[in-house]
């Protein structure tokens, strides 16, 4: 995808969706931190579900550690790979408590350090608190990026290098939203919707399906002209 075509990607995106956020419930910026933690293979209506009664009780990672791990499994039991996730949870608050006075770190390779915390899970907590140019590769996004060829890559990270380098001013901060929301709910994983998209004409899928209920339509292939100068 060329670079005025980019830009005309992100500016309709913009245009029907001007304030991007994520779909995840959170308060304060230890609490996304833990939602974003728990999501992963996981849906964010799961979590959020999940999450509403234990962000009543847990604002701070001391009152997560006064919950405790066994206390943490019995909010979380209903999203994929609790008990993993609730180990990771607790030894994360022990470090935010020990070496970072209970704040989470506006810093990547510090987020990283944390258990259960990987670059995708850094990447939306620093988009989400504190604004940075972040592009936090799912599932979506790398479809996304392939199939419509805004950013083509064989790994997630291959196709966050490729949106970091291509995704214009003024939509960097809103982008990783725009593609995950572009991606959950028009370009679908089994059948995209692509006689609703926004942006369909700017798009390089070439399996197309124009009409509701539709099967996949191949581009059309402009015909040769038959005689010289037609």
């Amino acid at each position: 995808m060329k670079k005025d075509a980019i830009f005309e990607f992100f500016r309709r995106l913009a245009e029907a969706n001007p304030s991007p956020e994520t779909e995840l419930e959170f308060g304060n910026v230890y609490q996304l931190l833990v939602a974003v933690t728990l999501s992963a293979q996981s849906t964010d209506v799961g979590v959020n579900k999940a999450t509403r009664r234990l962000f009543a009780e847990v604002k701070t990672p001391a009152q997560m550690l006064a919950l405790g791990e066994e206390g943490l499994k019995d909010h979380i039991k209903t999203i994929g790979l609790f008990n993993s996730k609730a180990r990771n949870v607790i030894a994360m608050a022990e470090i935010l408590v020990r070496d970072h006075g209970g704040e989470v770190p506006a810093d990547r390779d510090a987020l990283t350090l944390l258990p259960g915390v990987g670059r995708k899970t850094a990447n939306v907590v620093l988009n989400c608190a504190f604004g940075a140019e972040t592009f936090a590769v799912d599932t979506h996004i790398f479809r996304v990026g392939n199939r419509t060829g805004l950013a083509r890559g064989k790994t997630p990270l291959a196709v966050e290098k490729q949106l970091e380098k291509k995704v214009p001013q003024p939509f960097r901060v809103g982008a990783h939203h725009w593609l995950i929301l572009h991606g959950r709910y028009v370009c679908k994983a089994r059948t995209p919707e692509c006689w609703r998209c926004p942006v369909v004409d700017l798009c390089g899928y070439k399996a197309k399906v124009l009409e509701k209920g539709g099967k996949p339509q191949a581009a059309a292939t402009p015909r040769r002209a038959k005689e010289k100068g037609a």
